[in-house]
C-alpha cells in the first residue's frame, strides 16, 4: 500500500485496501503461492493486483516474469499498459532500478532492460505459447453474468486454466486470482472444489456478515468455519466507506435482486434454485419408523478428490407409502475407496435390517460399465444386488420421487448430511452437482416396484446368481 499511494497519489484506501495489500506483500516475499480474492465491483480490487502489483513485483524481483490474464485481451492490456506506466514513473525510478527495454514495450509484451523479467498480457482462451511466468495473475475471467452461467463457458474457461495458464506457471511460481463471484461453478469454485486446502482465500462481503451467516457461506465453498470478519467489522458494515456507503450498498442490493447480490458482492454465489424441489417439503424425524422395503441406491463417479461424486442413499418405504430417506454416503473416491466403502455400507445395511437392504448400482452404457458393475455385484455377493439400467432423462426419472415430496411424504432422518443432501435437491437441475438427487430418484423407484414385485415385504437371496426375487 505504501507503494500504490506513492506512485497513485490520489488512490482512495479504506483498510481492506491495506489489507489486501498485505496479502499481496505475502506474496511477492514468497510466503504465499495461491491467493484468492474475492471482492465486489468497482471496489478498488483490480488497480492493486493487476497494475500496482506487477509493477512492484518486478521492482522487487526484476528476474521474475509475469502473466496477467483477464476475459478479454483488450482489458489485460490495458492493465498492462497502466503497470507498464507506473513502471516508467519518475516515483517508480527513485524507488527501484528495474527500466523498460525500449525495443520491448508492446502493451502485450513488455520486458525489462538487462533483466529477465517482463509482462505479459492475455484474455482467457489465449495462447500463452513459449512464455513462462513466476507470478500469474487473473484478473475476472468471466465478463458478464450471461457468461458465467453457461456451463459450456465455464468448461472452456476451466480447460483454459488446466491446459494452457496453470502450464506456464514455473515451479515455485505464485498464482493470484481475483474475481468477483458469479456462479458457484465459476473458475474459483472449481479450483476450491478441485484443490481444497491449497488456496488462501480472502472473501470480502460488500456488507459484514453475521456469524452465522459467514459461516454457513464458507462451509457451502468448503472454506473453514469460525472465522471472523477479515476486517472486523460489525454486521451490516460497508467494506469501502469511501467508495460506497452502507446506503448505497442496500440500494444496490434492492435493485439486483440476491441471487446477483449474494454472488458478486458478497462472494457467496449458490446455484439458481431449480424448479423441482423445495427444502419446505421434507420433515426431519428422529427415528426410523417400522419399513416394508428398503433400497440403497449408488450413482457412481470413479473421481478421487475431486470433480463428480460417488452418492449411495438409502430410501425406505412403509406399508402405507410414507417415504423416509435414511442415509446417505457421499465422497469423491477412487475406485478402490469405493469399491471398499460400498462393502461397509452393505455391512452396516445388513447388521441392521437383516440382510432385507436391496442394493442397486447404476450400469453405466458400454462394456466398461458392465465390466464395472459386474465386478461389483461379485464384491457384493450375499446381498440382494441388482445392476439399474436406466433410461431416459434424469428429470424426468425424479418426477415420481418428486410428486411424493411435493405432496408431503416424504421424510428424512436427522443427520449432518442433510442440508448439503437438501441444497442440491433444491438447485436441481442448476446446480453443479446431482448425484444425491439421481441416487434418491433410483432408490425410490426400485422401491416402488418392490412393493409390486414382493407384496409381503420380503427379499429372496439366490447365492448363485444374485438375484431380487422375483425380478
Amino acid at each position: 500500500m505504501d507503494f500504490t499511494q506513492y506512485t497513485f497519489g490520489t488512490y482512495k484506501a479504506d483498510p481492506v485496501h491495506g489489507l489486501i495489500g498485505e496479502y499481496l506483500d505475502r506474496v511477492v516475499g514468497g510466503e504465499v503461492d495461491r491467493l484468492m480474492i474475492f471482492a465486489p465491483p468497482q471496489h478498488g480490487k483490480s488497480e492493486l493486483v493487476s497494475v500496482r502489483l506487477p509493477a512492484f513485483w518486478l521492482g522487487r524481483r526484476p528476474d521474475d516474469p509475469v502473466i496477467l490474464s483477464s476475459y478479454g485481451a483488450a482489458l489485460a492490456e490495458r492493465k498492462s499498459r497502466a503497470a507498464r506506466d507506473v513502471v516508467e514513473s519518475a516515483e517508480y525510478a527513485r524507488l527501484f532500478e528495474s527500466r523498460t527495454r525500449q525495443d520491448s514495450r508492446a502493451v502485450q509484451y513488455w520486458s525489462l532492460a538487462g533483466r529477465r523479467g517482463s509482462m505479459l498480457a492475455v484474455g482467457v482462451g489465449g495462447p500463452v505459447t513459449g512464455q513462462g511466468a513466476l507470478l500469474g495473475i487473473i484478473d475476472d475471467p468471466f465478463e458478464n453474468w450471461e457468461q458465467a452461467q453457461s456451463q459450456t463457458y465455464r468448461d472452456r474457461v476451466w480447460e483454459w486454466w488446466q491446459g494452457t495458464f496453470r502450464t506456464r506457471i514455473w515451479e515455485d511460481g505464485a498464482v493470484v486470482l481475483i474475481m468477483t463471484r458469479w456462479h458457484e461453478d465459476d473458475l474459483a469454485g472449481r479450483l476450491l472444489q478441485d484443490q481444497p486446502g491449497r488456496w488462501q482465500v480472502l472473501r470480502l462481503p460488500a456488507l459484514a456478515e453475521s456469524q452465522a451467516e459467514r459461516d454457513e457461506n464458507n462451509r457451502h465453498m468448503g472454506l473453514a468455519q469460525g472465522e471472523a470478519d477479515p476486517l472486523g467489522r460489525e454486521p451490516g458494515e460497508a467494506l469501502s466507506p469511501a467508495r460506497f456507503s452502507r446506503e448505497a450498498l442496500l440500494a444496490t442490493k434492492t435493485d439486483v435482486g440476491s441471487l446477483v447480490w449474494n454472488a458478486e458482492y458478497q462472494g457467496a454465489p449458490r446455484a439458481i434454485e431449480g424448479t423441482l424441489f423445495q427444502r419446505s417439503w421434507f420433515r426431519v424425524v428422529d427415528a426410523l419408523a417400522s419399513v416394508a422395503y428398503r433400497v440403497r441406491y449408488w450413482d457412481k463417479a470413479a473421481t478421487q478428490g475431486g470433480g463428480a461424486y460417488t452418492s449411495g442413499v438409502r430410501i425406505g418405504i412403509d406399508q402405507q407409502g410414507w417415504v423416509t430417506v435414511e442415509d446417505v454416503q457421499r465422497g469423491q473416491w477412487s475406485t478402490q475407496e469405493r469399491r471398499a466403502v460400498m462393502l461397509q455400507t452393505a455391512q452396516a445395511d445388513a447388521a441392521l435390517f437383516g440382510n432385507q437392504v436391496v442394493v442397486c448400482i447404476e450400469q453405466e452404457p458400454g462394456s466398461s460399465g458392465v465390466d464395472s458393475v459386474q465386478d461389483e455385484i461379485r464384491l457384493l455377493a450375499g446381498f440382494p444386488i441388482y445392476a439399474d439400467r436406466p433410461s431416459g432423462n434424469k428429470d424426468v426419472r425424479l418426477l415420481p420421487f418428486q410428486a411424493q415430496a411435493e405432496a408431503g411424504n416424504v421424510r428424512m432422518l436427522r443427520a449432518a448430511w442433510n442440508r448439503p443432501y437438501l441444497d442440491e435437491l433444491a438447485a436441481i437441475p442448476n446446480g453443479r452437482y446431482r448425484d444425491q438427487g439421481d441416487a434418491s430418484s433410483g432408490a425410490y423407484n426400485r422401491c416402488v416396484e418392490l412393493m409390486h414385485a414382493i407384496p409381503d415385504g420380503s427379499v429372496v437371496v439366490y447365492d448363485e446368481d444374485v438375484r431380487i426375487s422375483p425380478y
